[in-house]
């Protein structure tokens, strides 16, 4: 399993709704894809402008096939990356 956690910081406060609204519906489509084992999208309650994206795919392959999937091509790389300094951060379960 590969496992992401994204964290973004919206650049201008004014663009939080808009930013809030472009990851709900990216988060919805990107559950709908093969391999997404999980796909969560977290709003700060101490800092409004910051959002954490905890992802779990099934495999390398199905994490490169969401790079090329709508949710990832029309929402989140075009219209939410202009918004937002990104932070990625795959992650390993500790046992």
């Amino acid at each position: 399993m590969i496992t992401m956690n994204i964290l973004l910081t919206v650049k201008a406060e004014a663009d939080v709704p808009k930013v809030r609204g472009l990851l709900t519906e990216a988060m919805h489509k990107s559950r709908q894809e093969p391999g997404c084992e999980r796909f969560d999208v977290y709003h700060s309650q101490a800092d409004p402008c910051r959002f954490t994206l905890v992802e779990h795919w099934d495999s390398q392959e199905a994490l490169d096939a969401h790079r090329q999937a709508e949710a990832y091509t029309t929402i989140y790389k075009p219209q939410v990356m202009p918004l937002v300094d990104r932070e990625g951060h795959p992650v390993t379960l500790l046992e």
